[in-house]
């Protein structure tokens, strides 16, 4: 047991991870401002990992466009954990 505490926990590298991440978006939510709610979450291996819901910095003009920065958002979470598991 003293062993394997001196040592740590260990990672090793599993190529068979899956990563996957999910985006939603409530366009213009807001009716004092009519900005948009947007949220992802990503899960690692079946786990979750990472999440967060915000409302956006501007006003969307259309729901494809909340949309698309929503899922901006949730893709750069992604490819980060992506890039952290490599």
């Amino acid at each position: 047991m003293l062993q394997h505490l001196k040592k740590g926990i260990m990672f090793s590298k599993n190529r068979d991870l899956e990563v996957v991440g999910y985006t939603n978006v409530d366009w213009a939510g807001f009716v004092t401002d009519r900005r948009s709610t947007s949220g992802y979450f990503t899960f690692v291996g079946g786990n979750l990992v990472t999440w967060q819901s915000k409302k956006q910095n501007v006003v969307s003009q259309s729901s494809a466009e909340a949309e698309y920065r929503g899922m901006a958002h949730g893709v750069c979470e992604l490819l980060w954990i992506i890039r952290l598991l490599t």
